[in-house]
Protein backbone atom coordinates (compact mmCIF):
# COMPACT_ATOMS: atom_id res chain seq x y z
CA UNK A 1 0.00 0.00 0.00
CA UNK A 2 2.94 2.35 0.80
CA UNK A 3 3.86 2.25 -3.08
CA UNK A 4 0.82 2.75 -4.38
CA UNK A 5 0.90 6.82 -4.69
CA UNK A 6 4.38 5.92 -6.65
CA UNK A 7 2.87 3.70 -8.94
CA UNK A 8 -0.20 6.30 -9.79
CA UNK A 9 2.54 9.67 -10.42
CA UNK A 10 4.15 7.02 -13.01
CA UNK A 11 1.18 6.10 -14.62
CA UNK A 12 0.02 9.67 -14.78
CA UNK A 13 3.64 10.81 -16.42
CA UNK A 14 3.07 8.02 -18.69
CA UNK A 15 -0.34 9.28 -19.76
CA UNK A 16 0.80 12.44 -20.40
CA UNK A 17 3.71 11.71 -22.34
CA UNK A 18 1.49 9.31 -24.65
CA UNK A 19 -1.29 12.70 -24.92
CA UNK A 20 1.86 15.17 -26.40
CA UNK A 21 3.14 12.56 -28.70
CA UNK A 22 -0.46 12.16 -30.33
CA UNK A 23 -1.22 15.81 -30.15
CA UNK A 24 2.12 16.14 -32.07
CA UNK A 25 1.62 13.47 -34.67
CA UNK A 26 -1.96 14.94 -34.95
CA UNK A 27 -1.24 18.83 -35.46
CA UNK A 28 2.15 18.15 -37.16
CA UNK A 29 5.13 19.89 -36.02
CA UNK A 30 4.48 22.70 -38.65
CA UNK A 31 1.52 23.87 -36.24
CA UNK A 32 3.97 25.62 -33.47
CA UNK A 33 5.13 29.09 -34.00
CA UNK A 34 8.29 29.02 -33.27
CA UNK A 35 8.61 25.81 -35.25
CA UNK A 36 7.82 27.76 -38.58
CA UNK A 37 10.44 29.28 -41.10
CA UNK A 38 10.33 33.13 -40.41
CA UNK A 39 8.38 33.98 -43.80
CA UNK A 40 9.83 36.99 -46.28
CA UNK A 41 9.28 40.04 -44.42
CA UNK A 42 9.57 42.64 -47.39
CA UNK A 43 5.98 43.90 -46.75
CA UNK A 44 6.50 45.14 -43.16
CA UNK A 45 9.48 46.84 -43.65
CA UNK A 46 10.48 49.94 -45.62
CA UNK A 47 14.37 50.49 -45.93
CA UNK A 48 16.34 54.02 -46.84
CA UNK A 49 18.88 52.36 -48.49
CA UNK A 50 19.38 51.94 -52.67
CA UNK A 51 17.53 49.08 -54.65
CA UNK A 52 18.55 47.55 -57.58
CA UNK A 53 22.33 48.40 -58.84
CA UNK A 54 22.17 51.90 -57.59
CA UNK A 55 25.04 52.44 -54.79
CA UNK A 56 24.11 53.83 -51.73
CA UNK A 57 25.55 57.76 -50.39
CA UNK A 58 28.06 56.59 -47.55
CA UNK A 59 27.81 60.04 -46.31
CA UNK A 60 23.48 59.04 -45.21
CA UNK A 61 22.86 56.96 -42.64
CA UNK A 62 21.05 53.74 -43.01
CA UNK A 63 17.28 53.33 -41.31
CA UNK A 64 14.80 50.45 -41.23
CA UNK A 65 10.99 51.28 -40.46
CA UNK A 66 8.61 48.58 -39.83
CA UNK A 67 5.09 48.98 -41.65
CA UNK A 68 1.92 47.08 -41.59
CA UNK A 69 -0.46 46.58 -38.56
CA UNK A 70 1.23 44.97 -35.60
CA UNK A 71 4.24 44.30 -37.63
CA UNK A 72 7.68 45.06 -35.39
CA UNK A 73 11.42 44.78 -35.83
CA UNK A 74 12.93 42.71 -33.31
CA UNK A 75 16.89 42.88 -34.95
CA UNK A 76 19.07 44.71 -37.38
CA UNK A 77 22.49 43.44 -38.00
CA UNK A 78 24.69 45.33 -41.04
CA UNK A 79 28.29 44.09 -41.76
CA UNK A 80 30.30 44.93 -44.72
CA UNK A 81 32.05 42.72 -47.02
CA UNK A 82 35.06 42.22 -44.19
CA UNK A 83 32.94 41.93 -41.18
CA UNK A 84 32.92 45.05 -39.67
CA UNK A 85 30.13 45.69 -38.01
CA UNK A 86 27.53 48.98 -38.15
CA UNK A 87 26.27 50.22 -34.74
CA UNK A 88 22.70 50.64 -34.71
CA UNK A 89 19.89 51.64 -32.47
CA UNK A 90 15.96 49.87 -32.28
CA UNK A 91 13.41 51.50 -30.88
CA UNK A 92 11.79 50.32 -28.06
CA UNK A 93 8.50 49.76 -29.96
CA UNK A 94 10.46 47.79 -32.59
CA UNK A 95 9.02 50.41 -35.55
CA UNK A 96 12.55 52.32 -36.45
CA UNK A 97 16.18 51.04 -36.60
CA UNK A 98 18.87 53.60 -38.04
CA UNK A 99 22.23 53.32 -37.82
CA UNK A 100 24.81 55.18 -35.70
CA UNK A 101 28.22 54.99 -37.42
CA UNK A 102 29.11 55.70 -40.42
CA UNK A 103 29.67 53.62 -43.28
CA UNK A 104 32.10 53.12 -45.16
CA UNK A 105 32.96 53.59 -49.11
CA UNK A 106 33.38 51.81 -51.81
CA UNK A 107 32.14 48.74 -49.70
CA UNK A 108 29.53 45.67 -49.57
CA UNK A 109 26.86 45.69 -47.05
CA UNK A 110 24.57 42.73 -46.03
CA UNK A 111 21.57 43.67 -43.80
CA UNK A 112 19.69 41.44 -41.68
CA UNK A 113 16.13 42.27 -40.73
CA UNK A 114 14.21 40.25 -38.25
CA UNK A 115 10.53 40.65 -37.37
CA UNK A 116 7.24 39.89 -35.99
CA UNK A 117 4.00 39.86 -36.89
CA UNK A 118 0.47 41.01 -35.16
CA UNK A 119 0.71 37.29 -34.28
CA UNK A 120 3.92 36.69 -33.05
CA UNK A 121 5.47 34.86 -36.05
CA UNK A 122 8.89 35.24 -37.29
CA UNK A 123 9.78 37.32 -40.32
CA UNK A 124 13.10 37.50 -41.83
CA UNK A 125 14.22 39.78 -44.59
CA UNK A 126 18.36 39.89 -46.02
CA UNK A 127 18.99 43.28 -47.93
CA UNK A 128 22.25 43.81 -50.15
CA UNK A 129 23.89 46.90 -51.52
CA UNK A 130 27.02 48.70 -52.47
CA UNK A 131 28.23 51.81 -51.04
CA UNK A 132 29.40 54.44 -54.28
CA UNK A 133 33.49 55.06 -54.15
CA UNK A 134 34.58 58.28 -52.90
CA UNK A 135 36.27 59.28 -55.84
CA UNK A 136 39.76 61.37 -55.68
CA UNK A 137 39.17 62.68 -51.65
CA UNK A 138 42.02 63.22 -49.57
CA UNK A 139 42.85 59.60 -47.74
CA UNK A 140 43.53 59.32 -43.86
CA UNK A 141 45.92 56.55 -43.40
CA UNK A 142 47.58 55.12 -40.10
CA UNK A 143 50.96 53.89 -39.12
CA UNK A 144 51.44 52.00 -35.68
CA UNK A 145 54.40 51.45 -33.48
CA UNK A 146 56.52 50.21 -32.49
CA UNK A 147 57.98 48.35 -35.26
CA UNK A 148 57.02 44.66 -35.07
CA UNK A 149 58.90 42.58 -32.72
CA UNK A 150 59.40 41.45 -28.99
CA UNK A 151 59.30 44.27 -26.21
CA UNK A 152 58.78 44.81 -22.44
CA UNK A 153 55.45 45.00 -20.87
CA UNK A 154 55.87 49.05 -21.01
CA UNK A 155 55.82 49.16 -24.36
CA UNK A 156 52.87 51.45 -25.48
CA UNK A 157 51.59 50.97 -29.11
CA UNK A 158 50.98 54.43 -31.26
CA UNK A 159 49.29 55.35 -34.01
CA UNK A 160 50.55 58.32 -36.24
CA UNK A 161 47.70 59.85 -38.44
CA UNK A 162 48.75 61.20 -42.20
CA UNK A 163 46.96 64.07 -41.51
CA UNK A 164 45.38 65.76 -38.24
CA UNK A 165 42.21 65.33 -36.76
CA UNK A 166 40.78 68.00 -34.28
CA UNK A 167 37.14 67.89 -34.01
CA UNK A 168 36.04 65.91 -31.10
CA UNK A 169 33.31 63.35 -33.48
CA UNK A 170 35.71 62.68 -35.76
CA UNK A 171 38.64 61.70 -33.39
CA UNK A 172 36.03 59.56 -31.88
CA UNK A 173 35.43 58.30 -35.34
CA UNK A 174 39.04 57.62 -36.17
CA UNK A 175 39.32 56.02 -32.19
CA UNK A 176 36.88 53.20 -32.41
CA UNK A 177 38.24 52.34 -35.96
CA UNK A 178 41.79 51.61 -34.45
CA UNK A 179 41.41 48.12 -32.53
CA UNK A 180 44.28 46.53 -30.20
CA UNK A 181 43.77 42.80 -29.02
CA UNK A 182 45.57 40.82 -26.61
CA UNK A 183 46.00 37.43 -25.45
CA UNK A 184 45.40 37.07 -22.67
CA UNK A 185 43.06 39.50 -22.95
CA UNK A 186 43.62 43.05 -20.74
CA UNK A 187 41.17 46.03 -21.25
CA UNK A 188 43.09 49.19 -22.56
CA UNK A 189 42.30 52.94 -24.21
CA UNK A 190 43.83 55.37 -26.31
CA UNK A 191 44.68 58.28 -25.96
CA UNK A 192 45.42 61.58 -28.26
CA UNK A 193 48.76 63.18 -27.80
CA UNK A 194 48.11 65.64 -30.30
CA UNK A 195 45.60 66.03 -33.34
CA UNK A 196 48.20 63.50 -35.09
CA UNK A 197 49.07 60.70 -32.85
CA UNK A 198 47.45 58.32 -30.32
CA UNK A 199 48.76 56.02 -27.63
CA UNK A 200 47.24 52.88 -26.24
CA UNK A 201 47.92 51.17 -22.98
CA UNK A 202 46.20 48.86 -20.18
CA UNK A 203 45.65 50.13 -17.07
CA UNK A 204 48.33 48.35 -15.82
CA UNK A 205 51.21 47.20 -17.48
CA UNK A 206 51.09 44.42 -20.31
CA UNK A 207 50.64 41.08 -19.08
CA UNK A 208 54.07 38.90 -19.73
CA UNK A 209 54.87 36.98 -22.70
CA UNK A 210 51.75 38.23 -24.23
CA UNK A 211 50.68 39.25 -27.69
CA UNK A 212 49.33 42.22 -28.68
CA UNK A 213 47.93 43.02 -32.32
CA UNK A 214 46.67 46.17 -33.34
CA UNK A 215 44.67 47.24 -36.77
CA UNK A 216 42.48 49.48 -38.34
CA UNK A 217 39.45 49.76 -39.84
CA UNK A 218 39.31 53.12 -41.11
CA UNK A 219 39.45 52.19 -45.01
CA UNK A 220 36.52 53.79 -46.64
CA UNK A 221 35.17 55.30 -43.52
CA UNK A 222 34.71 59.35 -43.57
CA UNK A 223 36.43 61.20 -41.00
CA UNK A 224 35.30 65.00 -41.23
CA UNK A 225 36.63 65.95 -44.97
CA UNK A 226 38.69 63.02 -45.45
CA UNK A 227 38.55 58.98 -46.09
CA UNK A 228 39.74 56.38 -44.28
CA UNK A 229 42.82 54.48 -46.09
CA UNK A 230 44.44 51.34 -45.98
CA UNK A 231 46.92 50.93 -42.98
CA UNK A 232 49.51 48.00 -42.41
CA UNK A 233 48.59 46.16 -38.82
CA UNK A 234 51.03 45.71 -36.12
CA UNK A 235 52.02 42.34 -34.48
CA UNK A 236 54.03 42.34 -31.18
CA UNK A 237 54.78 40.03 -28.16
CA UNK A 238 56.15 40.74 -24.82
CA UNK A 239 59.18 39.24 -23.20
CA UNK A 240 58.97 38.46 -19.07
CA UNK A 241 57.88 41.62 -16.73
CA UNK A 242 61.37 43.27 -16.15
CA UNK A 243 61.28 46.22 -13.97
CA UNK A 244 64.10 48.41 -12.40
CA UNK A 245 63.67 50.77 -9.66
CA UNK A 246 66.41 53.45 -8.85
CA UNK A 247 65.99 54.79 -5.40
CA UNK A 248 68.29 58.32 -5.93
CA UNK A 249 68.44 58.50 -2.05
CA UNK A 250 69.27 55.25 -1.36
CA UNK A 251 71.64 55.00 -4.50
CA UNK A 252 70.94 51.78 -5.09
CA UNK A 253 68.64 49.95 -8.47
CA UNK A 254 66.97 46.98 -7.55
CA UNK A 255 66.48 44.61 -10.81
CA UNK A 256 63.10 42.52 -10.86
CA UNK A 257 61.65 39.37 -13.05
CA UNK A 258 58.16 38.86 -12.98
CA UNK A 259 58.14 40.11 -9.12
CA UNK A 260 61.18 38.68 -8.26
CA UNK A 261 64.44 40.56 -6.97
CA UNK A 262 67.42 39.17 -9.72
CA UNK A 263 69.71 42.05 -9.11
CA UNK A 264 70.77 44.97 -6.54
CA UNK A 265 73.28 47.40 -7.84
CA UNK A 266 75.17 50.55 -5.89
CA UNK A 267 74.58 53.37 -9.03
CA UNK A 268 74.94 57.06 -8.55
CA UNK A 269 71.95 59.46 -9.96
CA UNK A 270 71.56 63.57 -10.76
CA UNK A 271 73.83 65.90 -8.85
CA UNK A 272 72.17 69.01 -7.26
CA UNK A 273 71.39 71.07 -9.98
CA UNK A 274 71.02 68.00 -12.67
CA UNK A 275 68.96 65.54 -10.77
CA UNK A 276 67.52 62.25 -12.75
CA UNK A 277 63.94 62.96 -13.32
CA UNK A 278 61.42 60.92 -10.89
CA UNK A 279 58.68 58.63 -12.12
CA UNK A 280 58.16 55.60 -14.60
CA UNK A 281 60.39 55.66 -18.40
CA UNK A 282 60.35 52.95 -20.80
CA UNK A 283 63.47 51.43 -22.71
CA UNK A 284 64.14 53.34 -25.81
CA UNK A 285 66.60 51.60 -27.01
CA UNK A 286 70.38 50.22 -26.44
CA UNK A 287 73.24 51.30 -27.72
CA UNK A 288 77.30 50.16 -26.99
CA UNK A 289 79.30 53.32 -26.93
CA UNK A 290 78.05 56.92 -27.10
CA UNK A 291 79.96 59.83 -27.11
CA UNK A 292 78.21 61.93 -24.87
CA UNK A 293 79.43 65.84 -24.54
CA UNK A 294 77.95 68.33 -22.02
CA UNK A 295 77.19 70.90 -25.02
CA UNK A 296 74.25 68.52 -25.88
CA UNK A 297 72.97 69.22 -22.50
CA UNK A 298 73.63 73.18 -22.39
CA UNK A 299 76.59 73.11 -20.72
CA UNK A 300 79.56 75.09 -22.08
CA UNK A 301 82.55 73.73 -23.33
CA UNK A 302 84.91 74.87 -20.67
CA UNK A 303 83.29 75.08 -17.75
CA UNK A 304 83.43 73.12 -14.61
CA UNK A 305 80.70 70.78 -15.14
CA UNK A 306 81.98 70.61 -18.93
CA UNK A 307 82.65 66.67 -20.17
CA UNK A 308 83.34 64.74 -22.96
CA UNK A 309 83.01 61.38 -22.18
CA UNK A 310 83.13 57.65 -24.41
CA UNK A 311 80.05 55.76 -22.68
CA UNK A 312 79.55 52.12 -22.78
CA UNK A 313 76.64 49.93 -22.64
CA UNK A 314 74.56 52.93 -23.28
CA UNK A 315 70.76 51.97 -22.31
CA UNK A 316 68.23 55.03 -23.36
CA UNK A 317 65.36 56.13 -21.69
CA UNK A 318 64.94 59.87 -22.82
CA UNK A 319 65.09 60.92 -25.90
CA UNK A 320 66.95 64.24 -24.46
CA UNK A 321 69.96 61.79 -23.26
CA UNK A 322 68.99 60.34 -20.21
CA UNK A 323 70.87 56.55 -20.07
CA UNK A 324 71.69 53.98 -17.53
CA UNK A 325 75.08 53.17 -18.63
CA UNK A 326 78.46 52.55 -17.08
CA UNK A 327 80.76 54.72 -15.65
CA UNK A 328 83.75 53.82 -14.22
CA UNK A 329 85.01 57.42 -13.40
CA UNK A 330 82.31 57.41 -10.48
CA UNK A 331 82.33 53.62 -9.06
CA UNK A 332 83.73 55.49 -5.81
CA UNK A 333 80.35 57.70 -5.44
CA UNK A 334 78.59 54.72 -6.45
CA UNK A 335 75.95 53.33 -3.66
CA UNK A 336 77.12 56.44 -1.72
CA UNK A 337 76.61 59.99 -3.63
CA UNK A 338 74.98 61.39 -6.66
CA UNK A 339 77.70 63.22 -8.71
CA UNK A 340 76.25 62.59 -12.08
CA UNK A 341 74.73 65.19 -14.68
CA UNK A 342 71.33 63.32 -14.55
CA UNK A 343 72.14 59.89 -15.91
CA UNK A 344 72.34 56.59 -13.85
CA UNK A 345 75.85 55.37 -13.92
CA UNK A 346 77.11 52.21 -12.42
CA UNK A 347 80.11 49.93 -12.79
CA UNK A 348 81.36 48.56 -16.04
CA UNK A 349 80.27 44.74 -15.43
CA UNK A 350 77.29 46.08 -13.72
CA UNK A 351 76.14 47.66 -17.19
CA UNK A 352 77.27 45.19 -19.41
CA UNK A 353 74.46 43.10 -17.15
CA UNK A 354 72.23 45.58 -17.27
CA UNK A 355 72.40 46.30 -20.51
CA UNK A 356 72.17 42.54 -21.48
CA UNK A 357 69.43 41.73 -19.39
CA UNK A 358 66.88 44.75 -21.01
CA UNK A 359 65.00 45.27 -23.82
CA UNK A 360 62.58 48.26 -25.58
CA UNK A 361 59.59 48.22 -24.17
CA UNK A 362 61.09 47.34 -20.49
CA UNK A 363 60.11 49.62 -16.79
CA UNK A 364 62.84 52.02 -15.66
CA UNK A 365 61.65 53.81 -12.42
CA UNK A 366 63.22 56.51 -10.71
CA UNK A 367 61.99 57.28 -7.22
CA UNK A 368 63.29 59.94 -4.33
CA UNK A 369 65.07 62.24 -6.78
CA UNK A 370 64.83 65.60 -6.80
CA UNK A 371 63.92 65.89 -10.41
CA UNK A 372 61.09 67.02 -12.18
CA UNK A 373 58.59 64.13 -13.27
CA UNK A 374 59.03 62.56 -16.03
CA UNK A 375 57.04 63.88 -18.92
CA UNK A 376 53.63 61.71 -20.05
CA UNK A 377 55.03 62.59 -23.53
CA UNK A 378 57.39 64.31 -25.84
CA UNK A 379 60.90 62.72 -23.98
CA UNK A 380 60.20 58.90 -24.79
CA UNK A 381 57.40 56.67 -23.12
CA UNK A 382 56.38 58.40 -19.68
CA UNK A 383 53.08 57.17 -20.42
CA UNK A 384 52.81 54.83 -16.86
CA UNK A 385 52.66 58.07 -15.29
CA UNK A 386 49.39 59.40 -15.83
CA UNK A 387 46.80 57.97 -13.59
CA UNK A 388 44.03 55.70 -15.61
CA UNK A 389 40.92 58.34 -14.91
CA UNK A 390 43.97 61.04 -16.88
CA UNK A 391 44.67 58.74 -19.48
CA UNK A 392 40.79 57.91 -19.95
CA UNK A 393 40.46 61.70 -20.41
CA UNK A 394 42.63 62.23 -23.06
CA UNK A 395 40.61 59.14 -25.13
CA UNK A 396 37.69 60.85 -27.35
CA UNK A 397 35.66 58.12 -27.14
CA UNK A 398 35.18 58.18 -23.19
CA UNK A 399 34.76 61.66 -23.53
CA UNK A 400 31.90 61.27 -25.72
CA UNK A 401 30.44 58.23 -23.37
CA UNK A 402 31.12 60.84 -20.25
CA UNK A 403 29.30 63.67 -21.93
CA UNK A 404 26.37 61.55 -22.53
CA UNK A 405 25.88 59.95 -19.20
CA UNK A 406 26.09 64.05 -17.77
CA UNK A 407 23.33 64.66 -20.47
CA UNK A 408 21.36 61.73 -18.68
CA UNK A 409 22.34 63.12 -15.57
CA UNK A 410 21.27 66.44 -16.04
CA UNK A 411 17.48 65.51 -18.04
CA UNK A 412 17.00 63.44 -14.57
CA UNK A 413 17.77 66.06 -12.46
CA UNK A 414 15.81 68.94 -15.03
CA UNK A 415 12.34 69.93 -13.64
CA UNK A 416 9.19 68.54 -15.12
CA UNK A 417 7.08 70.81 -17.07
Amino acid sequence: MSHSPRIRTVMGCTLLVAALGASAAACGSSSHPLAEKPYDAASQIDFSGPSGSKKADPDKPLEVRSQGDGARITDVTATDGIGRYVAGELSADGSRWHSTAPLAADAHYTVSVSTEDGDGDPGRKVITFDTASPGKKKTLSVKFGPDAGKYGVGQPITAELSAPVKDKAARAVVERALKVDSQPAVAGSWTWVDDKKLHYRPEEYWPANSTIDAHSNLAGIKVGDLWGGASKPLHLTTGDRIEAITDASAHTMTVYRNGKEINEIPVTTGKPGFETRNGVKVVLGKEYFVRMRSASIGIADGSSDSYDLPVYYATRVTWSGEYVHAAPWSTGSQGAANVSHGCTGMSTSNAEWFFNTVREGDIVKVVNSGGAEMDPFGNGFGDWNLSWKKWESGSAVQAAAQNGHNAVDQARLSPEV
